[in-house]
Formats: structure tokens, sequence, C-alpha cells
């Protein structure tokens, strides 16, 4: 029996102590003034009686009711119901509180009724203040204190004839029985009657109707985030206006939680002065007032549900952790058939009578009992993971949180494991783990009815047919006898408050009331305790758990097979059948990646120990090992399926003899794993152990110890009995044992534990001190010890790989960790162990002691024993590893470091792991690494024995290498952490390897420091390129820095002198120009060096060249220059010749001026240079300042139909020119040079227009000085270079469709450039493409000579930024997360690159169209060497067809890139100085330009894709010097650029990758486009956008069997052996080869048609001994031959006209159909030149038709300017015999070339007609042809030596001497 009331409050109205508006709650009385020594009074009630705070109100409020809650101290809950009504005023208190009462009368909120407004009629003078009657109890029933409360509130408004004392006295002294589910009627003496039920079981809670009303107002959805995040520990707080409300909201929250009890803080309804509870950093259930919303808002992380409104708002920070599927749909289409019956009705066609909704109380329980079951699902089975640590004197439990997650599929489930971790829950295993306890519903429903619920999830009338069930018995348990709930309490008559007469509450009389409850107490102490006949029994554990949802886990579900395979692999390892074993291994570890496989594996391998003991030999050691760290790898931290647990004995087991006395056990090869550091794992492990000894200890059958212990049947019972059923047994006898019984049983089980905590404190240093001690650092890194240093208790999960990676991503240097106390890590490790587990499990604190003495003992004696064990086994003789496979190597290369032995590990490219594309996996390999002077290299074979005898081999060059990362990895064979290093190069190839542990860490510091040493050489002489085939550089000495010092310093000395005199003090500060020494060069140049003056004005030109520049002579320089690249296109484009005496002819408007021949007015311009004929050289030196880098604009190239040119300049300078523009101010002195500079630039400008005939008749030669006085009134600023301002101009239309937006025009689809017609009729002469952001605010010039065109573009950082990304997206690191297209795509766009691309081509389309339609363009963009160039290269490429030959694009890339001074050496880091920088691809960019060009014009161009693949890969490999340093001065200054001429060139492997692609041209098809066929006028239009463009195969192709088949000597089985016949050839039946899309070269492989024949031509002429022909001279026999097939057939289409049939703007690759007159052939056309001239002298026999037809319309004959054609015999050099070969003149180009013969398209030698002094006739030497007259010989002597010549008669040779002399007079 319990106290129905524990006190009775009365609380008044006083006045704030501070004098405030705000009143306070007093208390007037309280009843019995003493506290219950069982419970003292509970404070602060007066702040809970009227929530909102005390205030007075005008008009009297109806009285209002409501139960608050308080907690103790204890976690006990104390029911406070209220009733609350209005009285009047004293007039003492008025005066008091008058001023401020209207003020409050808007706040006052009465108790949560509907507030006053102000205009209501009240008296005024007249208020009421607040009484509160408060009864305090521990029992919750909330409908009797209302009943009673009003029945007190009845007697005294209405005046009942009752003594108040009395009924309160009754009401204090009732009792009420506690549970039980008993009655009682009680009485208060008022003539009244009340029933008072009490449930029938006091575990489950009452909810009345609350869960109903709050899924009412909240619907289901909310109540269901809102239960979980009650679960999951989060904050929420209800809001209402309605204070019973709040507190039913509450109430409900908590039932729909059972069985968990919420222990968090619980405040149904909170006061507004305790509001700041609100920011409390723990989780709460709190009800406040709606009227303190505002107050609320600002709470960061608490979830807000509104009752009234009905809303849950859930703040952006907080995450709810939803139900696993299928149980969160599950639960909510059964809530939604209890709340909406009808739902499921709604669409029939014939709907049955309503049936009539369950009552509001019948849902609420009906709610509860969902939950019920939804507890039952989520929690069965936690029994069995109940571990019982102790059982006397009181039992112990802990949860085995990661087998019970383990096994029921929920590892990774959010919300399943925050309420296992959360204080709800180990409530409930302390409070429901006992074994012996009273049972309630929840205990039956776990145990018994999981098997219907199962059954049931796919019926949902059954389901809710089970619900109505359990709501029956819930509804049972409140209300057990519902019949005679018969009250009859008197009420007040209605609007009784609002009477006028009625007194105050009278003041009771305490001695009255006191003496009631004395004499009741006096009752109670005699009358014996009434002690409740607690129904215990034994908890049943219900069947084992399964999993939630039965998943699948992909390939790794074992089956049957699986199994089988592990078994007999174990089996044949234990009979000593190795070969056996060894097949069957790769299985098994793919199978171990399976649960059960892994269960089986443990399972099996203890089938194998005796006596705790197996010894093996080495072998059978090494494989258990493997096995066991395969099955270890997988685990996580937490070992949620057992496994670790399992193999725990096992690596104390297996053991290997290593000597006499010297024992290795297994445990020394497992220990690299994340789960040995986690204290969960150990913890769980220590208490199953515990509980298993525990049990036993019981079990035995000892003397009488347990009586039920008589047969031998029940023995038999006692080995199913688990450990719980024994527990429950002993704990039901317990109270029955004696005293010393008692003792006996309680010291067994803690000496049990105390022996379990030394067995573990051994087990533990087993496994976490490392075998080695070097190794130390390893440990300290692995998760657990070192968090552990801060006693965390976190979990670690991820896994060991990942956090080792990271700690070692921090590039710190992390040998100082090597030098930690492993020791004393580990023993601080095991004796925070023991400490928790004994203190947990009742260890006494003398056995607590011992423990922390004996754990260092343990540790260090086992240091000791693992050093004999660590010497032992360094001297096993080392398993047969592979043999390393030695690197084919170049020649000239040489190895730096021999074979580390690595594994080659898959990173996130799937091919080479066998997985999209099929295929095996190649990957990982096991191999070694070697380091060369020019490569990385690794060679190979898979570790996968199921692959076969593949070589797996990939490598780049050491200059390629952009990053290198130290990584932590696991090896694949032996699962052993190791370090790794992870390679990525700029070639798209990654290394990622972990060492071999033969590799020492000192081995693996060595590899890496002459990786990085070759990488960034300190010197450009020091790369491969130069050290390659010798010792020292060929041509002159290397110059030391020193010698040039005084030289520079003496001129810039002069230099500043002069420019004192003429400037003002200006310049004067500025520093002096040093040219960087070689160590300074690549780093970018000093930020103002940009802006120094060059030279002053007075100087004379012969001073313009430093002296140290001068020592070739003149004459010397100026003859090789005229050699080299531009001069050759120059003279080809007709944009001037130099002849010897340097006169030039006047009517060519642009000459070739030496003035940079010393490179003195620009480093990093070309020593010739095209300028306008009309500027003299000593003005080119002032333009030149007002550019960035002193690169002023040059012509690069000319257009031959409308003679448009192309500039090229680096851009205006920040400080100079622009701010010319700008500048508004007067003039001071100083800025005379700075204005003679931008004027010469004003003339220079100029004179580019005027050389443009169609502008240099309408403008004149005079418009200069009428132009200049024009705008001199402009402050004389170069006032005329302007981007045009009028809306119609192309500047707006340029600047808008290069910012991306479409022009006025219609928007052309694909980005494809508008016709020519779009530019406007009136054109300015020369358009200035310009950065926007120097070009700002530069006024427009009247003029409209020429344009600004302000464009914005990408920096060179960009650039490096984009291409990192790049990288990653193609070569990714490790594999992705979701290995779909999709993600590729996403990081393709993530990294910008095509969009650079895009911009690219989007500027060079608009060039070209400006030059087309015949104004002059300049590309003035950033320092004028990265985007400039790639500009100015894809715009000459797309103009002009001869760049899309091999030799014209080779002169473009020499002239453009090279001699234009592109920074090679900077933008690819080739030196120390460069590291900083890092590789910035612009040449790469432009490569891939090109190829998307290629792409949509494959017909355009005679090189193929694989040449530029070629170029972008050795521009960075160093092998070939052409790519190296920044400028020509720079290798001028190294002396390379010369030495490449032919009379110093050995026969050592070529310098020049030119050289080399040439000599390879001779040898094979693979820089040759087959299907080559140009039109002499096409100008390229690329469509430009992103959607058009290809993400080029050069970034994600790899060829694993020979590395990247760039260096050709390399490539295995080269296309042509020389001997030996093809493996697939040879003999007549064929061979079948499997093709790997990334193992396989498949160009090698499989050949495109034409390759493959020409292939099978040179194998028959070898097998038939004939010297072979080659392969150009074959292929054009073949295209001449099929052409006068076509003729002789007279066929009426020719292929050309075919191919011109093709519209003209764009023609691709295609097959045309052609009707021949044989019905249809496909027939591709191989040539269609008809170009006249004699015919081919030996007309060699028509190929057969059929299959000459077969290819017919690819047409490939080279166009050019043919003059004049013939065969001549030429005599070869000396001691060379006479050969025919087909001679062009051609006048254009000013040369006379020759060919093999008419259809060859290389040209095998030019002589350039600039050379040739004579023509004269010749005479026979030995061995000319013997039937030629004498007359027909004639010679042409050049500068350099005499050829000799024969025609095939006389008038031919005279036609040939005439047409050439002509040629030589035009000239």
């Amino acid at each position: 029996m319990a106290r129905l009331a524990d006190y009775f409050v009365l609380v008044a109205f006083g006045p704030h102590p501070r004098g405030s508006g705000e009143g306070q709650g007093q208390i007037l009385q309280r009843f019995p003034e003493k506290d219950w020594e069982d419970n003292p009074f509970p404070q602060g009630i007066e702040l809970f009686c009227q929530p909102s705070g005390w205030q007075l109100c005008p008009e009297r409020n109806p009285p209002t009711f409501f139960v608050a809650v308080l907690t103790d101290i204890n976690s006990e809950r104390h029911y406070c119901a209220c009733l609350t009504f209005w009285e009047p005023v004293e007039s003492t208190q008025e005066v008091v509180c008058t001023e401020d009462a209207t003020e409050k009368e808007e706040e006052a909120d009465g108790g949560g009724q509907a507030r006053l407004s102000s205009t209501a009629p009240a008296q005024p003078g007249q208020l009421f203040a607040p009484k509160t009657l408060v009864l305090v109890s521990r029992l919750d029933h909330s409908e009797v204190f209302r009943n009673s409360l009003g029945l007190i509130y009845a007697i005294h408004v209405e005046g009942l004839n009752v003594s108040l004392e009395n009924v309160i006295g009754n009401l204090l002294t009732c009792t009420v029985p506690l549970a039980g589910g008993s009655q009682r009627t009680i009485s208060l003496g008022a003539g009244d009657r009340q029933v008072i039920q009490t449930p029938l079981v006091d575990s489950l809670p009452v909810s009345r109707c609350s869960v109903a009303l709050l899924f009412r107002q909240l619907g289901i959805t909310n109540v269901l985030s809102l239960f979980c995040a009650a679960l999951t520990e989060h904050k929420v707080l209800f809001l209402s206006r309605s204070y019973q409300r709040l507190a039913d909201a509450c109430r409900g929250l908590l039932a729909l939680l059972f069985p968990l009890r919420y222990s968090f803080t619980y405040v149904p309804i909170l006061p507004a002065q305790l509001l700041e509870v609100l920011s409390t950093p723990t989780p709460f259930i709190i009800g406040v007032n709606a009227a303190f919303q505002a107050e609320t808002q600002e709470l960061l992380d608490v979830i807000v549900a509104d009752l009234d409104g009905g809303t849950v708002t859930v703040p952006e920070c907080v995450h709810i952790p939803p139900l696993p599927e299928p149980l969160q749909s599950q639960t909510h289409n059964v809530l939604s058939m209890v709340l909406d019956p009808e739902l499921e009705l709604a669409d029939l066609a014939f709907p049955p009578p309503t049936t009539s909704a369950s009552s509001l109380k019948m849902q609420d329980k009906e709610l509860r009992a969902v939950f019920l079951r939804l507890f039952a699902q989520l929690l069965q089975g936690y029994r069995w993971c109940l571990h019982i640590v102790r059982i006397h004197p009181e039992p112990v439990i802990r949860f085995h949180k990661a087998a019970f997650l383990g096994q029921r599929g929920l590892v990774e489930d959010d919300f399943l494991m925050k309420v296992l971790e959360g204080m709800a829950f180990a409530g409930f295993v302390s409070e429901r783990g006992v074994p012996y306890r009273a049972t309630d519903l929840f205990d039956e429903l776990v145990a018994h009815e999981v098997a219907r619920m199962r059954a049931d999830e796919s019926h949902p009338h059954r389901v809710l047919r089970h619900v109505q069930e359990l709501a029956e018995q819930l509804y049972k348990n409140e209300n057990p006898y519902p019949a005679v709930a018969m009250h009859k309490v008197q009420r007040p008559g209605e609007a009784s408050h609002l009477r006028r007469t009625h007194r105050p509450f009278p003041r009771l009389d305490e001695g009255t009331i006191q003496w009631i409850v004395d004499q009741a107490t006096a009752k109670m102490q005699g009358a014996p305790p009434a002690v409740k006949a607690e129904r215990r029994s034994t908890v049943p554990s219900g069947p084992p758990m399964t999993a939630i949802l039965e998943r699948c886990s992909g390939p790794h579900i074992n089956s049957a097979r699986r199994l089988e395979v592990v078994r007999n692999c174990i089996s044949y390892v234990f009979e000593g059948k190795m070969l056996e074993a060894k097949k069957l291994l790769p299985a098994v570890l793919r199978a171990l990646k399976g649960r059960a496989a892994r269960r089986c594996l443990a399972h099996e391998l203890h089938l194998h120990v005796q006596q705790n003991r197996a010894v093996l030999d080495h072998q059978q050691f090494d494989f258990v090992v493997r096995m066991m760290n395969c099955c270890l790898q997988d685990c996580t931290s937490l070992d949620e399926h057992g496994i670790a647990a399992a193999l725990l004995p096992l690596v104390t087991a297996f053991c290997r003899k290593l000597s006499p006395g010297v024992t290795q056990f297994a445990y020394s090869c497992v220990q690299e794993h994340v789960v040995w550091s986690t204290p969960q794992f150990w913890e769980a492990m220590f208490y199953g152990d515990v509980q298993t000894h525990i049990r036993a200890l019981y079990l035995e059958p000892s003397d009488g110890m347990s009586p039920t212990q008589e047969t031998g049947e029940a023995q038999s019972q006692d080995d199913e009995r688990s450990a719980l059923d024994v527990a429950s047994e002993q704990r039901r006898l317990w109270p029955t044992l004696s005293r010393e019984k008692q003792q006996e049983l309680v010291q067994k089980e803690e000496s049990t534990v105390f022996s379990q905590a030394i067995h573990y404190a051994n087990r533990m240093s087993y496994l976490l001190l490392p075998l080695d001690s070097s190794k130390s650092r390893l440990l300290r890194e692995r998760a657990g010890l070192g968090d552990l240093e801060s006693a965390s208790n976190s979990l670690v999960t991820n896994s060991m790989a990942g956090s080792v990676a990271e700690s070692y991503d921090t590039e710190s240097g992390f040998e100082d960790a090597e030098t930690c106390d492993v020791a004393g890590a580990v023993v601080r490790f095991i004796n925070r162990f023991v400490d928790k587990v004994c203190t947990e499990s009742g260890v006494t604190s003398d056995h607590l002691k011992g423990l922390h003495v004996m754990v260092p003992d343990i540790v260090q004696m086992h240091i000791e024993t693992l050093e004999a064990v660590h010497r032992e086994s360094k001297r096993l003789p080392p398993i047969q590893k592979p043999k390393l496979l030695r690197p084919r190597l170049l020649p000239g290369e040489e190895c730096v470091l021999d074979g580390l032995r690595v594994y080659l590990l898959p990173d996130g490219r799937e091919e080479g792991v066998g997985g999209s594309g099929g295929g095996p996996a190649l990957l990982p390999a096991e191999g070694a690494v070697f380091l060369t002077t020019y490569r990385v290299i690794f060679t190979g074979m898979p570790t996968d024995p199921l692959v076969g005898e593949q070589v797996v081999v990939r490598s780049f060059p050491v200059a390629a290498l952009t990053k290198e990362k130290r990584i932590s990895v696991q090896t694949p064979v032996d699962q052993l952490l190791q370090d790794g290093l992870q390679l990525r190069s700029c070639t798209f190839q990654l290394l990622k390897m972990a060492f071999d542990e033969e590799v020492g860490s000192d081995s693996a510091e060595l590899f890496r420091k002459q990786l990085h040493k070759l990488r960034y050489p300190p010197d450009i002489r020091a790369t491969f390129a130069f050290t390659l085939g010798s010792a020292h550089t060929p041509g002159r000495p290397p110059r030391v820095t020193k010698d040039k010092g005084p030289s520079f310093r003496t001129l810039s000395r002069n230099l500043m002198k002069n420019a004192k005199k003429t400037i003002g003090r200006q310049y004067v500060t500025r520093k002096k120009y040093n040219p960087p020494g070689w160590e300074h060069r690549g780093q970018p140049p000093p930020e103002d060096q940009e802006d120094e003056i060059s030279v002053s004005e007075e100087l004379e030109p012969s001073t313009l060249t430093p002296s140290s520049a001068l020592k070739p002579s003149d004459r010397m320089t100026m003859s090789s220059l005229v050699e080299r690249a531009c001069c050759r296109d120059y003279q080809r484009l007709g944009l001037g010749t130099l002849s010897s005496s340097l006169s030039r002819a006047k009517s060519e408007p642009f000459r070739i001026s030496p003035v940079n021949r010393m490179y003195a007015i620009c480093r990093s311009y070309p020593g010739l240079l095209i300028v306008p004929q009309s500027i003299q050289d000593n003005a080119l030196q002032r333009v030149s300042r007002c550019y960035r880098q002193n690169r002023f604009p040059v012509v690069c190239w000319r257009s031959g139909r409308s003679k448009a040119v192309l500039l090229r300049s680096g851009g205006l300078h920040g400080k100079g020119v622009v701010g010319l523009f700008k500048a508004q101010n007067t003039p001071s002195p100083g800025q005379a040079q700075a204005d003679s500079s931008s004027l010469e630039q004003e003339k220079y400008l100029q004179a580019v227009v005027s050389s443009m005939p169609r502008y240099a008749d309408s403008s004149g030669r005079n418009t200069l000085s009428s132009f200049s006085s024009a705008h001199m009134g402009g402050h004389g600023k170069w006032s005329s270079v302007r981007a045009s301002g009028r809306s119609s101009g192309l500047g707006a239309d340029v600047g808008s469709r290069l910012a991306g937006r479409d022009l006025l025009s219609t928007p052309h689809t694909n980005g494809a450039p508008p016709d020519s017609g779009f530019l406007r009729p009136q054109r300015a002469a020369l358009y200035i493409i310009g950065d926007k952001a120097q070009l700002k605010g530069v006024r427009p010039d009247p003029l409209q000579q020429w344009e600004l065109v302000p464009i914005e573009v990408f920096e060179a950082r960009q650039v490096k930024a984009s291409f990192k990304k790049l990288l990653k997206a193609c070569v990714p690191g490790c594999p992705s997360t979701e290995p779909s297209p999709a993600s590729f795509l996403r990081s393709l766009e993530d990294s910008e690159w095509l969009i650079q691309i895009h911009k690219l081509l989007q500027i060079s389309v608009l060039v070209v169209e400006l030059l087309d339609s015949g104004s002059s363009v300049l590309v003035s963009l950033e320092d004028g060497w990265d985007i400039t160039t790639q500009v100015v290269s894809l715009v000459q490429l797309l103009s002009d067809p001869f760049y899309r030959t091999l030799e014209g694009f080779r002169l473009l890339v020499e002239k453009e890139w090279l001699s234009f001074g592109h920074r090679f050496s900077h933008r690819g880091a080739h030196t120390l100085a460069g590291q900083s920088s890092g590789f910035t691809p612009v040449f790469l960019q432009f490569l891939d330009c090109v190829h998307q060009v290629h792409l949509q014009f494959p017909m355009e161009f005679e090189f193929s894709q694989f040449y530029l693949k070629f170029l972008g890969y050795h521009h960075t490999s160093r092998r070939f010097r052409t790519f190296l340093l920044d400028s020509d001065y720079e290798r001028i200054e190294l002396g390379l650029l010369y030495e490449e001429k032919g009379e110093r060139r050995g026969q050592l492997a070529c310098k020049s990758v030119w050289e080399y692609v040439d000599r390879l041209s001779k040898r094979t098809p693979m820089f040759y486009n087959y299907t080559y066929a140009p039109e002499d006028t096409e100008v390229l239009r690329p469509y430009s956008n992103v959607s058009n463009l290809k993400v080029w195969d050069f970034y994600t192709e790899e060829t694993l069997a020979e590395g990247p088949p760039y260096d050709w000597e390399l490539a295995q089985g080269p296309p042509e052996p020389p001997e030996e016949e093809r493996p697939d050839g040879g003999a007549p039946q064929s061979r079948r080869r499997v093709v790997w899309p990334c193992y396989d070269s498949r160009p090698r492989v499989q050949p495109d048609a034409i390759s493959r024949l020409l292939e099978e031509l040179q194998r028959l002429e070898t097998e038939l001994g004939r010297p072979s022909e080659r392969w150009k001279d074959t292929w054009d026999r073949v295209k001449a031959a099929q052409r006068l097939e076509s003729r002789q057939d007279g066929r009426g289409t020719p292929s050309s006209l075919l191919v011109s049939a093709v519209p003209h703007h764009r023609r691709s690759l295609g097959v045309y159909l052609q009707e021949g007159p044989v019905g249809s052939t496909l027939s591709l056309s191989l040539d269609s030149d008809q170009s006249s001239g004699s015919t081919t002298s030996s007309s060699r026999q028509a190929a057969r038709r059929s299959t000459s037809t077969l290819y017919s319309q690819f047409q490939t004959a080279e166009s050019e300017n043919r003059s004049y054609e013939g065969i001549l015999y030429k005599k070869g050099a000396f001691m060379k015999p006479w050969k025919a070969r087909w001679f062009v003149l051609d006048k254009t180009k000013h040369q006379l070339r020759y060919y093999d013969h008419r259809m060859d398209t290389e040209c095998k030698g030019v002589i350039d007609l600039a050379e040739v002094e004579a023509v004269a006739p010749g005479t026979p030497t030995i061995g000319a042809p013997k039937t030629v007259d004498e007359k027909a010989f004639f010679d042409v002597k050049t500068t350099r030596r005499v050829y000799n010549f024969c025609a095939q008669d006389v008038p031919s040779a005279q036609q040939w001497v005439d047409r050439i002399q002509s040629c030589l007079s035009d000239a």
C-alpha cells in the first residue's frame, strides 16, 4: 500500500521582492508541515503551479487543472496536480501592483486559457489574483486528483456544510494498493465515492488516451521521427497553449518508448523562469507554453514539436537516423491501418457499411501495440547476446553489442547502433537482463511471438489482428475492472467562478489536519507491512536471432561448394599435400570474403588443435597464417561476426619450432589488424570467456552442490542449458543457501574472474607487442593504441589500411616515432582494460592491485621471448619467391637502383582487376620496381595463379613524375601491413606499390631519394637527354656563371648612367637586370623584372648586343639562323627572304629582321623576326618596352588568300601602356620616354595595318600624321588602340561570343562558327585579342583602324589545377565507392579540362574567321608564351593545310613553340628550381585540341592520332633534347641549337624527337594516317561545344603487357621481326588468341587492314629471300595502280568528285557506296590525284581487279604546288649508285624536291633554290644509265655540293634546265 497523496499545498500570489510587476508564488500553507521520512517535500512547487508566471488578471477566469511532473535527485517522479482559481485582490496588494497590471494584462495567459483582450469590460480598479491548490504524490492517478481537488474547491465555492480540514486530512491519509490489478473505493468524507484501480503489471506504462492524442495532433511521420529522436538521444521540445496537452504528449511519447525507459531530463511543463534549461547540452523531453515560442527560436539543436500546429521542425544540423528498413515502412503501414481503417476501403466499388472506429482509449492501446511489436522485432534474440559475468551476490550482465549487430545484419545501421549505445538501452540490459525476475508482456512477445510476426509480415489483416490482441492485453492491464468505475463527486455549479459574493479561500486549521494524519500514521505502523508477492520466474530466451533482412552479400554469398573448398584446402595442408593446397589457396582466399567461409575456417582449424597446441612445419605454418590474415583483414574493429574471437585461441595454439627451445606462435604473424587494438573487442571476449567459466563452475557435479543433479539424465540436460538458465536457477536457490555457502560461491566466482583477467593480460601482450621492435611505429599508429593514450573509448571503425595511410599522408617525418616506448604503451593499454573489467565484475581491490603489479612483468617477459623468436625467424631460409623479371632498357638507359621487390596494387582503374570490361585480375601483381636513368619500371606477374604467367609491366619516365606519396597498405598475399609508395605521372600512369617485407625501410627510403634526385636534377644537363650515350655534353664546354657577371654588370652600369640622364628620377630605383644563372633558370621571373628598362633611347644600336652573346661570329650565327625552321616557313609563306647581303626588296610589305640575332631585345624570341618593312630596327627596341617580357608583336603567318597576317606578342604592361590609356593627368617630364615608346608602338601597329594590301590603298601612307595630330590633344597617349564601343561593332559580338553567350544572330548548333557573313561589312584592319583585365577602361578609337577584343582567358595555374583533377579522374588512386561511368564523368566535369579545351577552340575558330575574312589579328595574351602560343598554333593548323602534314606540323611546333620560347623546362618542372612551380601541361592541352580537330576531320591530317600521343608522351619524358629549356637563347647557350646539323651527327641515339620520328616513319606506318585526302583550300572550323569534345584515349588507355607503347624499341614483338616467323603467321592454320583490353596493345595485336596487309607483304618477301621494300613505296605503288586501273575502266566517277560531293564544311571519315560496272561494290578510293606530267616509267602491271576495287574512295594524294615534275636519274653521294627519282620543281616554296616514285607522298630530299649557284651541262660518270645520250646529263651546283642529274632524253633535260633557270631568275 502507498499514500495516495504526500502533501497538500496552498499557493497564492505574492508581490515580487524587487517590486517588479511580475508577482511570485507564496506557499500559504502546506500539510503535513513536517516532511515524510521516505519522501521529502519537493522544492520549487510555486514555480510549477503557474508555469507562465504569477500575474494579476482583470477578469475572473474559470478554474484550470493540470498535472506537472517534478523529478528529484534520485530520479523519482513527483506528480503535482494543480487546480488554480482566481480571487479579487485585497487592497494592500493592489497598491503594489496596479501600475503594472495593465501592461501585463496582454501577456497574462490565464493558466493556458484564451487571453482577454484589453477591451474586455472590467471594474476599473478590480484585479484578480490566482490561487492554487496542489496535491503532491508519487502515484500517477490524475483523474482521482482532479476529482479530489475539485471537491475541495466545490465545498469552498458552494459553501457546503463539510469541514475542509476533514476532507484534506482524509485525502492525505488515504492509502491505495501499489499494483497487481487490485481496486479500492475511497471517500473523503463529503458524501463522495471514488474507485481507484491499479494496473495489473506496473512495469507497463499507463497511457490513457495520450498516445492516440499525440498521433491525432502530429500525424504518423512526425511521431515516428520524434520516436527515433528520443531513442537516439536528441533534444525534443513540445509547444502548446494547453498545459494538459503538453503533459499528455510527453506521457504518450514515453509510453511509446517502452520497454526502454527514458533516463534524461523529463519536464512535461517547464516554467517560464527556467527556460534557460533548454540550452543544456544533454538530451531532454520538455514541454513549454507556446507563448514562449520566440525564446526557443535560437536553439540550434532542438527538435521542436508544435502540438497546436501539428508540425515537427528538425534543425539542419540534426540528423535523426530512421528505423532500419523494412521495419520503417511496415510500422508506417500498420499505423495508418490503425488510425485510418477506411483508407483500405476508399477505392472499393462497393464499400462495406462503415465500421465504427475503436474508441480513443482503445485506439491508444492499438498504437502502443504497434510499437511494442516494433521493439520485439528490433530486439529479437537480444538475450543470446547477454554475457552473465557474475551471478552472486548480485547478477552482473553485459551485452555483446557487436555480435548482436553482426548477427542481425545491421552493422551499418545508424539507428540501431545509436540505440544500443544509449543510456536507455544500458538501463534495459541491467533491468531486463536479469535471468530470474517477474516477466511481462514484452518478455512474452520477444520470446514467443517473433516467428508469428515473421509469418504475418505479408498479411496485413493478420498483423492487424495481432495488434488488436496486444491492445486488448494493454487495455486490460490499465482497466482490470471496467464495469465498476463508478465515481460520485460533488462538482461546483455552472459559472460558479463568476459569482461576486464568495469569500476568499479560508485559512485551514493546521492542528486538526495534523491530528488526522498522526492518527492514520499510528494505525499504519501497527498494521503488518503489506508485502507484494512477486511472481518471479526464469525469463524465456526465445529462438536464436536472425538477420532483420536476409541480404545476400553479392559475390561472397557462400555456397556449400565454397565451404567444401575451404575444408579440402585445410585438410591438404595438415596432410602435407602442399601442391594441392597451393592450387586451392587462391579460391580459398576469395571464398574467405564471405562470413560462412570464415566461420568454417575457424571451425576446421579448431579440429586440428590437441591440448591447446599444434606444432606445424614451416610451409604449413605459412599457409595457416595466410588464411588467418585473410580472414581478419575484413573484420571491422568490433568483430561483429566473432571471427577474431574464434581465431584468438588458435593464434596462441598454432606454432612452429624455429630452433631448440625457440617456438614461434601464429600470433606474431597476425598482429597487423585493427581489431586487436580495440578495447571493446577485448571486453566482449573477456566477458564471453568469464561466462563460460562461471557456467562450468555451477555445472560441475560436486557433492550436493546442486540438488537437481540426481540422475545421469540431468547431467545431459546440463550441457544444453545456457549460462542464463544456470544463473536463473542459482538466483532461485540463493535465498535458501546458508550464509557460509553464499560466501563460498561469491569467492569462487571472484577468483574465476581474476584468473581470466591474468589470462587476458597475457593474451593481449601476445597480440599487441610486435615481433620486430623496429616495426614499433606501426603499432603506435594502429588505430587503438594511439587514441587510447587519451583514454578514448570511441569506436574505431575505419579500416587498418585507411587509418595508417591517413597518418602517413601528412608529410611529417615519421622516423621519430620509432623510438616510442612500445612496452609502456602496451602496459597502459592492458592496465586500462584490467581496471575497467575488474571494477565492473566486482574483483576485490587487493586482487586488482596484484594485477597492476603483474602486467609490466608479463609484458617484459614476453618482449624477451620475442627477441629470441625474431632473431631465429630472421635465419629462416626465405620462401622461394618468383624470379625477378629484368625490364628491357633503351640503348644508353642505365639502371640506377636494381629491382626492389614490391607488389603492384590495383588503383581506381578497374580494367586491370578484371572489372566491368571482363578479363582476368592482372593486379595485384608481384614483382620488382626498377629505377633507371630514364624510367621507373615495374615488372612482375599477377599474384592470382589462375591468370597464368602473364608479364605485367607498368612504367613511366622519371621526368613525368608529378606526385609521390607514402602509403601503408596490406600486401595481397600475406595480408601484412607494409609501407608503400604511390607514384603518379603526367603520362597518366600510377604505380601503387607495397614493398615486400624483405625490403628494409632504408632501401625504400633510398629509392625515394634517388627518384627525387633523378626527377629534379640540379641542372638541365643532368637529364637523360643529355647524359644519354656520353659522359660529357658535346658542343662547347659549360660556361661558368662567373665570366658572365662582369660583362653584364658593366653593361648595366652604362645603361643606368644613360638612363639617369634621359629619364627623370622615375626609373632609377628599379632593380638592375642580371640574366638568371643556370641554377635559377626555370623559376618564374621576379615580379618587378617585367618593367625594367632594357635600353635607353640614346644608346647606339651597336650596344644592343651584350658582349657575352657575341662569341660566335655574326656571319655564322646568321647562316645558322637562316637554316632554322622559322626561316624556312617564312620563305614558304612569302613573308620575305634574307639574302646574304641583307638587302631587301622594298616592294614587300614585310621583311625578316635580324635585330634579335644576339637575343638582345627579347631573350625568348627567335633570332630572326618578321616585321613591317617600314619599321627600322632601332625602333623595335622601344616598341618592345610596352610589352611583357619585351615580346613585341611580330608576324608569324600570312593567309595565302586574303593576305591577312597573324601576329603574336606578350600582353601589354600592367604599369605601362594600359596605364597610359587611362591616365588623364598632365604629363610629367619623366614620362617623355614612355610617351615615345607608346608612339613608336602606335607607328608600329599603323605599319602593320598599312602593309595589308586592301587597307594600304584606302588609307594611304600619310594617315599617321593626321592620326597623331588628332590624338595629341588626348595628352599624346597611345589612345588609338581602343575597344570599340559601338553596339554593332565586332568587339561586342566577339566579346559576347567568347564569353559563351549567343550572338545576336540565331545561335548555331554545336558551337559551330557562324558563316563568314556574320562579320560586319565595315571591318577593322586589325583586331587585337587581349586579356579583359588588361584592357579595362580603354577609350574607343575613332578611326577604327584596329579594335581591341577583350576576352577572359584562364591562367597557367588554372591549367595546372585542372590537370591535377583530370589526372585523378582518369587514374584514380583507389577504387571509387560507386564504380559507375557517372562517377568518372562527374570527376571529369569537375576538372574543367574540357571547358578549357572548348575555350581554346572557340577563340581559335574566331581568329580563323577574322583572318579568312581579310582582317589581321594580333593575339596578345598573358606573357605571350602559353595561351598565345596555343591559340596561334591552332589558328595556323586550322587555316593552313601545310601544317596538317607531318613536315608542316613539325615546322609549326619548332616555330611557334620552340623558337618563340614556350617555357618547356619551367612548365614541365624539369629541374630542382622548377620543383615548386609544378607541372603545367600547356603543350599537352594544345595536342588535345589538335586531337579534337583530328577526330572531327580525319581526312585532313597526314599524321595519325598515335603521332599526337607520341609527342604528348615525349614532351615530358626528357628522352629527347627537343623539348628541353625555355627558349632558343638558352639552347644556344648550351650549344644545343646547331649540333643537330648532319655533319656532327654520329650513329648515337637520336637527340631530336623529329629525327626519331623520321627514322621510325621509314620503318613503320604508325605515324601515318591512311585516310589522308586533303582539300587544298580547306579551312577547318571545328565544333567546340563541350558536348562535341571527346576524352582523349591517351589519358585512359594502358598496355600492361609492355608498358606505354611510345618507346618503340621497347615495345615487344615489333611489327617486323627480322628472322623468326610471326607466331600468328607461318603456319597455315590460324591460332586463336585472347586479346585483353588493358593488357595487349590493340593496334599491334589487331592491326587495321592496311597495316596488316603491309606486314604480310613484308613477311612474304622475307620468306622469299627478297630485300623487303619500304612500306611507303608499297603503299604508293598500290595507290598508283589503283588509280591507273580506275582510269582504264573509264569509270565516270573519279573518287575526287565523290569526296568533294561531301558537304564542304565537314568531311568526316565515311565510307561511300559506289555503283561499279559490276553490281554495287563497296569501294574505298586510295587516291585521286589527276596531276599532269609524265607517267611512271616502269608502269607495273595493274593489280588484280577484284582486290583493287575493294579500296577505292580514300584519297591521300599530297596536293602541293608542282610547277614541273618528272623522272630524273640522280647520282647518290660519294660511292653511291645512280637512281631514278621523281623530281618536283616548286616555284612557290622555291625548291626542288625528289621522291622515290611518282606516288610517294614523303619527300626524300630538298634542294633549296636559294642556295643554287649555277646549272651547267654534265658528263656521265661510273654507273650512269647506259642507254641515255650524253647531252641528257646536267649538274646543279649549290653552296654545299654539286648534284649530278640525267634526264630520260635530251629534250627533257633541256626542259629541266630551262625551268630551273627561270625559277632562279624570278627569285
